[in-house]
């Protein structure tokens, strides 16, 4: 359908624009619609294919437009808003049935806040408290195995966590519960993480961040004083 739809712009585009327009060339034009097909993609944005072309036809071969520049400026912003609801809503029931099937595996175990975990390998060290700064090898990832961040980003040394000024709550609840020595799985529903808005570009909405992290030392603030 989409295909007709352009093979008949594409037959009649020199009548439609008029006879002393340049065209931007097939070649130009095609790279032209994957740059844009390429941004709307990125942000989500799946436009009704023949009301988006005629948009752009009207504006080109100077027609009347259904809106004028103010009223298009808000219905975009109503068409944005519309858009997000709906994907906020699908995006919060994905999380929450990952969740509900994740808890129900053999091996996990959910806390009072809603932290899931596993225990890849237990140690036998000490146990960090809210205050204290750990070193730490972690990946974090979201649940289609995307990594968004990793120490071996910063280091192939462990990293240095100061759990009273990290960010993610999730995080610091999960480390305290680990001895030192240990690596575990932590699955962090988004309420202990980056919530309904995410990080733009980078964490969508309602996201679980899953973290394996091994919990390499307890950094002694008074030894580091010495």
């Amino acid at each position: 359908m989409v295909v007709v739809f352009f093979t008949g712009f594409g037959c009649s585009a020199r009548t439609s624009y008029g006879s002393d327009v340049e065209t931007f060339g097939r070649d130009g034009s095609y790279a032209l619609g994957v740059h844009f097909g390429t941004m709307l993609k990125s942000d989500e944005i799946y436009p009704v294919m023949d009301e988006f072309v005629q948009g752009m036809m009207d504006v080109l071969t100077d027609s009347n437009t259904r809106f004028d520049m103010d009223e298009i400026y808000m219905v975009i912003e109503e068409a944005f808003e519309v858009l997000q609801a709906r994907q906020s809503v699908a995006a919060e029931q994905k999380e929450n049935d990952f969740l509900e099937e994740n808890r129900s595996r053999s091996g996990v175990i959910v806390t009072e806040s809603g932290l899931q975990y596993e225990v890849t390998e237990e140690g036998s060290g000490g146990m960090p408290t809210a205050e204290d700064t750990v070193l730490v090898h972690y990946d974090g990832s979201l649940i289609d195995d995307e990594v968004f961040d990793s120490s071996s980003f910063h280091s192939e040394e462990p990293v240095e966590i100061s759990l009273g000024d990290f960010f993610i709550p999730g995080v610091v609840e999960g480390i305290q519960l680990m001895n030192v020595g240990s690596s575990y799985r932590f699955y962090i529903p988004s309420s202990l993480a980056f919530g309904s808005d995410g990080i733009q570009q980078r964490i969508p909405p309602f996201s679980t961040l899953i973290y394996d992290i091994e919990l390499v030392d307890i950094v002694n603030d008074q030894d580091e004083d010495e």
